[in-house]
């Protein structure tokens, strides 16, 4: 029975008869699903990038299916299924896909809702029958294999694709600083006290290998990622899978990705762990720790712009007060570390999620999906923003950090060596408390003369910037 007319068609799966509205492609068990789980819906929905992995997931099975089983995987079929995947690919049926984060953990609807936009889609093409969800689309593969295997495909590709590149973009401008800046000294700081010298161009340099060590463990992170549980289908022994299939569409996957994919050893392992994920999202993590690091540097420095350190000048993207006339804040700054923290609240969502596998499946692969994809996405946006609109605009402000090198009174390291730790702690001492410089405190105490204190005391080269 067909109700276009009221905007439905009936659609019908095991459990009976389901409309369905007459202008999506998916099924019944899609709108199962909408109707079951009303949880975040429009917002909280599952990420594209898992949607886009299972189109590529689903091409490489059709393709793999009909080199082992062509009687079953027909040319015809194959050549269909690769076509609507290309319509996922390229954003065409992006509407078909509504369903929510929060439905059943192994992602079996959203399995389901590719299957059945795939077959709905070229069945309406061809207008026939051509393919079922379950037996065609579906064929080789079960929900608890395909999923693990979208989230693993999709976390490679938008580590290595996005995230990467948008750290290497930072740590490349971030090597520029620093070589701009060689040659400026400025106090260190430790405890957000005041420390002995150090380089403007030390300091940038300290960033920038911080951002460049978190890219060699993103890259180290990925290779686990890239062994897929495909082939495993329902508990791991590979049920109504082709000998071979496993092997097969792991290539046909890293030929349609450009990755070097695999198949996994053991599939009872990449059904029910979730270890690679978890540690995975500790690269990204330590990355999101590092960007906290930086920003809170960069504002620290730039803070006042009289009444704070006031070291470095960064640009001024918008007014900070809707009171305060002329203020300008530290936006790019709060941004990432906003980030950071989501980033640091994912990670722990996906410990607790990764902790609960049962028996041969884990069932919460959905919110693990998405806050791994929101904060390698998240992330990758926060980086570039805070390159483009923060660190490429950084100028130090020369006679300030000048000013408060000299006036540090960490400076007084340079006389340990020639009157002692404890006599150069009187020389801070008395100096800070009498409001009188080092060389006035040390010639008041008798330690040096004024011709000594200037022979040894050369604050500009304790950064030892050459070493």
């Amino acid at each position: 029975m067909d109700n276009k007319n009221e905007g439905f068609r009936i659609e019908h799966d095991s459990m009976g008869e389901v409309k369905v509205p007459s202008d999506r492609y998916y099924g019944a068990q899609t709108q199962r699903s909408r109707d079951n789980f009303r949880i975040g819906a429009g917002i909280e929905t599952q990420p594209r990038e898992i949607i886009l992995a299972f189109s590529i997931l689903k091409k490489a099975a059709a393709m793999a299916n009909h080199e082992l089983q062509p009687d079953r995987m027909t040319r015809e079929k194959c050549d269909a299924i690769i076509n609507a995947c290309d319509a996922i690919n390229d954003g065409k049926l992006r509407e078909d896909f509504p369903l929510v984060v929060s439905q059943t953990g192994s992602g079996t609807q959203s399995n389901m809702n590719v299957n059945e936009v795939i077959a709905g889609y070229e069945n309406s093409m061809a207008a026939k029958k051509l393919l079922h969800p379950n037996d065609d689309v579906n064929m080789s593969q079960s929900s608890n294999d395909t999923f693990p295997t979208a989230l693993h495909i999709s976390s490679v590709l938008i580590i290595e694709n996005m995230l990467i590149p948008a750290a290497k973009k930072l740590a490349d401008e971030l090597e520029r600083l620093e070589k701009e800046n060689k040659g400026i000294v400025k106090s260190g700081r430790t405890h957000l006290q005041d420390a002995v010298p150090i380089s403007f161009s030390q300091e940038i340099s300290g960033w920038r290998a911080s951002v460049q060590k978190d890219i060699e463990l993103l890259r180290l992170a990925t290779d686990p990622l890239k062994e897929l549980a495909l082939g495993g289908t329902a508990v791991g022994t590979g049920l109504n899978a082709p000998d071979g299939f496993a092997e097969l569409a792991a290539q046909k996957i890293s030929e349609l990705t450009g990755k070097n994919f695999v198949s996994a050893e053991n599939k009872f392992h990449a059904l029910t762990s979730r270890d690679e994920i978890v540690f995975a999202h500790g690269a990204v993590k330590a990355l999101a720790a590092d960007m906290m690091k930086i920003a809170n540097d960069v504002r620290w420095l730039s803070s006042g712009p009289r009444c704070g350190l006031g070291e470095i000048r960064i640009p001024e993207n918008e007014p900070g007060s809707s009171i305060m006339p002329g203020k300008v804040n530290p936006t790019q700054c709060e941004q990432v570390t906003m980030v950071a923290v989501q980033v640091m609240g994912n990670d722990a969502a996906i410990g607790f999620a990764a902790s609960q596998g049962n028996f041969e499946l884990n069932v919460f692969l959905p919110v693990i999906a998405y806050n791994f994809l929101q904060s390698a996405r998240l992330l990758s946006d926060s980086v570039i923003s805070f390159t483009d609109n923060c660190v490429s605009g950084i100028k130090p402000i020369r006679e300030k950090m000048h000013e408060n090198l000299h006036r540090s009174l960490m400076l007084a390291t340079a006389l340990n060596p020639h009157i002692g730790y404890e006599n150069a702690a009187k020389v801070a001492h008395m100096a800070f408390e009498k409001n009188i410089s080092l060389k006035e405190a040390c010639v008041e105490l008798g330690f040096l003369d004024s011709d000594g204190f200037d022979r040894v005391f050369h604050p500009e080269e304790m950064a030892k910037e050459n070493r």
